[in-house]
């Protein structure tokens, strides 16, 4: 063992116990896969009695589909300028694939199979319901072809593969380009990529919205979840910080040159729940439903809409939502609220925003329970002392008086059946006036900044002590992030950029960022302005994660001009910026051929090219450049490469299936079908074997070789065995 290394006590056990002869534990990966019984008394015991459904014929229904799989859903990125002609190609080529497939796949006619279902309440029909689980779609050989396309254009931000009811509440949240945004609870993040889409619902309007979105979460690892899906939309208008929502401080904004306490216009709270909605998704939940996780999580809850509510401009709106179909999560958490409030908060009605979808209102009345539901309590008088500190009076449902003033009945409450999806809850919120508990004060900031420093001066000095008490702080919150170090006026690097790019004076350079503070900048990043006051401002008082496209990226080239490339994430953004001196259009075999170059030493010579194309390419340096593709229904910009003798396209393998499928390509040399592939492996693996048993054989005797052979067979794969038994091996 290494010097000054901790042993690992569990390990050292392990290897005591196996050294006594103890016996190995059996290997549960062995074992084959049961099927979870999708059962569980105390869950259909408590809803039953709660009477989420109005009839025992419709509570048989709920029942029958909640324990059957969830359809895949998946929804098109609106605000892409190719968005109108990918859902023409979706709607054609790949559900005509998909009828093919499923045919294929359930033995049926073709004009038996069910096609996809448009969602009918999801804005210009971009959201899309296929009639197969998760499942199906990863296992089955027929829909190869349809699983390839889900994953490449999901990489690519072209699509959202995303559960139904999971897309109501950014919708009911109504958000416009220029409001301030945050997510309170926001990983994984399919949500924030909605609302990332709202805000640029206008790029004719406004190239770079005004307003922006602060995503935030409590994990720190979820919040890089976070970042790996939102980040496939190239927002510079995009957030992401890591700090309890329950707590969230206040953040500090510029106005007019002045200081202020920031208000958000649209906040989403979209809460950690006990996920009985999601039944259908996750059937692992019968496994360990109970009521005692509503319980747990009604305070959570609350504090974190109370700290929404808080934050929350006056005349913006709050979307509370759960993917739970508890009244103790949902209907209790907004009645508190809305109390303590007192006329501050008023429930609106947001069934307009999502025409079509069907749902049920909020209850009025419900009762709570003993975690077994043996005993059933209809106020906080009924509950045993010994209960009191679960079960709290705030949890029963207001006096019948007083509750139907709320307004309960505006809240949606979506049921499995009701349209073959999962269970969801979705309220909105109002704010008329402040809050009488709120704090706006701007020196109540200055209290919290100071304490942050000395915690930082703190972890400075533990730095020294590698076995200090900051090993778990790091555990629990993650290790300190890179700086944020921002373009100052006489940037030497701006400089050379905006000559050689003919930047307009549009763009801000104080924009631009990057995460080191080292002289030689790697990868140079660009965020609107209100979010680089955001950080100016606030990267002291909470936890910043993640922010900026990045637009440029160091790649020194002994040919070229210029140390700096153009970087594809931050096209959409950086385009409008740049001058004509590094552009040049491409006509459509052109683009097809450097799209299918995929060896980047081998780029396509400008002598392949069409006339056009290369006398437009002796005009144009070495180095960076923008490909224009202008076709009748869209057009594209691509990142490209002007070489010595070669122009290449600068996109990733995702981005490049993407755009050849647009294009109307071949898409052949692309498409993997994996299974053909473990097939091929499985026959190469059978016939080594082969190849070995018939040498072994060689110098065994009769019975020796049948010994040998069985134990060969025994070693092998299902796949393999099939392949020696189908080539007579």
């Amino acid at each position: 063992m290494a010097r000054g290394k901790k042993q690992n006590p569990f390990a050292a056990r392990k290897r005591q116990k196996r050294a006594n002869g103890a016996p190995e534990r059996p290997d549960r990966r062995a074992e084959p896969y049961k099927e979870i019984e999708r059962d569980n008394a105390f869950f259909i015991k408590y809803y039953h009695l709660q009477k989420i459904c109005d009839t025992e014929e419709e509570w048989t229904q709920f029942l029958a589909k909640i324990r059957d799989n969830l359809p895949t859903t998946f929804r098109v990125t609106g605000f892409k300028d190719e968005a109108k002609a990918l859902l023409n190609i979706i709607k054609t080529q790949l559900f005509e694939e998909y009828v093919r497939a499923v045919a294929e796949l359930n033995e049926l006619p073709t004009e038996q199979v069910e096609r996809p279902l448009c969602l009918p309440w999801y804005p210009n029909g971009m959201a899309y319901q296929l009639h197969l689980t998760r499942k199906d779609i990863r296992r089955s050989e027929p829909l190869f072809r349809l699983h390839n396309f889900l994953i490449v254009e999901t990489t690519a931000g072209s699509i959202s593969r995303q559960e139904a009811v999971s897309m109501i509440p950014p919708l009911v949240l109504n958000v416009q380009p220029t409001d301030k945004v945050l997510d309170m609870c926001a990983a994984p993040g399919s949500k924030t990529a909605q609302l990332i889409e709202a805000l640029h619902a206008s790029p004719d309007q406004h190239k770079i919205p005004p307003g922006f979105v602060l995503a935030n979460d409590v994990d720190n690892n979820r919040c890089y979840m976070l970042v790996h899906q939102a980040k496939r939309l190239n927002s510079p208008c995009l957030l992401v910080t890591n700090h309890d929502s329950s707590v969230f401080p206040n953040l500090v904004q510029t106005v007019d040159g002045s200081k202020s306490i920031l208000k958000f216009d649209k906040i989403l709270c979209d809460v950690p729940c006990s996920g009985d909605g999601t039944l259908r998704k996750n059937p692992d939940i019968w496994l360990k439903w109970n009521l005692g996780q509503a319980y747990n999580l009604h305070g959570v809850q609350y504090r974190i809409v109370r700290r929404g509510a808080e934050m929350l401009a006056v005349g913006g709106r709050l979307v509370y939502s759960t993917c739970s179909l508890n009244p103790i999560e949902n209907e209790a958490v907004l009645q508190r609220i809305i109390k303590d409030a007192d006329g501050a908060l008023q429930l609106v009605d947001a069934s307009h925003l999502v025409p079509g979808l069907k749902y049920k209102p909020g209850m009025t009345d419900w009762k709570l329970a003993t975690k077994e539901v043996d005993s059933v309590y209809t106020s906080f008088e009924e509950v045993p002392e010994n209960l009191h500190t679960i079960i709290r009076p705030s949890m029963f449902p207001l006096p019948p008086a007083e509750i139907s003033g709320i307004g309960l009945d505006k809240c949606m409450r979506v049921l499995p059946h009701l349209q073959d999806s999962g269970g969801f809850f979705v309220a909105v919120l109002e704010k008329r006036r402040a809050l009488n508990f709120e704090k706006n004060d701007l020196q109540d900031l200055e209290e919290p900044q100071k304490m942050e420093t000395e915690a930082e001066t703190k972890d400075d000095e533990e730095k020294s002590t590698p076995w200090g008490p900051q090993r778990k702080r790091r555990r629990l919150h993650g290790y300190k992030e890179d700086p944020y170090v921002f373009f100052t006026e006489d940037d030497a690097d701006y400089e050379s950029i905006k000559r050689f790019y003919q930047l307009n004076d549009m763009l801000n350079k104080r924009c631009l960022l990057t995460r080191c503070q080292t002289e030689r900048k790697k990868n140079i990043y660009y965020c609107s302005e209100p979010i680089r006051d955001l950080v100016l401002h606030n990267e002291k008082t909470i936890k910043i994660i993640n922010t900026g496209v990045k637009t440029f990226v160091r790649c020194e080239n002994r040919h070229t001009e210029h140390p700096y490339r153009l970087a594809q994430e931050g096209l959409q953004t950086s385009n409008a910026f740049i001058g004509d001196s590094r552009r040049i259009q491409v006509e459509r075999d052109d683009l097809v051929l450097l799209l299918n170059c995929t060896d980047p030493t081998k780029p396509p010579s400008t002598l392949e090219l069409q006339t056009e194309t290369q006398q437009r390419c002796k005009e144009l340096g070495i180095g960076s450049c923008i490909l224009k593709y202008v076709d009748e229904a869209f057009t594209l910009f691509i990142v490209g490469w002007r070489g010595t003798s070669s122009l290449r396209a600068y996109v990733d393998r995702d981005e490049t299936v993407h755009i050849l499928r647009l294009l109307g390509a071949d898409l052949t040399k692309f498409e993997v079908n994996k299974y053909e592939k473990a097939k091929e492996a499985a026959a190469a693996a059978a016939a080594a074997a082969a190849t070995t048993a018939a040498v072994t054989a060689a110098t065994l005797t009769p019975e020796e070789e049948t010994t040998v052979k069985d134990e060969l067979t025994v070693n092998l794969t299902g796949t393999e065995r099939s392949v020696l038994e189908d080539e007579n091996i």
